[in-house]
């Protein structure tokens, strides 16, 4: 059975994989957001699904509006911090 310090450095390790960058915040004492909770590209695509649909309404064309609906909806998806799993890949829950 593999000691505390083996599972800890185990645990290190697997952290380097999955996010190199909050690995090496971490080691420098800067914390840093891990990458399943960073949603700065969430809310650029939001904010263009919604000037798109706010567009498309002043202006009543139709397919505007519904591209707008369409880039919006898509973008609400990548808010999940679970996404990840249906690639494979394991996410921490946040509960």
């Amino acid at each position: 059975m593999p000691t505390y310090d083996e599972r800890l450095r185990e645990l290190e390790e697997q952290l380097r994989h999955d996010d190199p960058g909050f690995a090496e915040a971490m080691s420098g004492g800067t914390p840093r957001t891990p990458r399943e909770y960073r949603r700065h590209t969430a809310w650029l695509w939001l904010a263009v699904g919604l000037a798109a649909l706010g567009t498309g309404i002043a202006v009543g064309h139709g397919l505007l509006t519904a591209a707008g609906l369409v880039v919006s909806g898509a973008a609400a998806h990548l808010f999940d911090p679970q996404r990840g799993r249906l690639h494979g890949r394991d996410i921490p829950s946040t509960r």
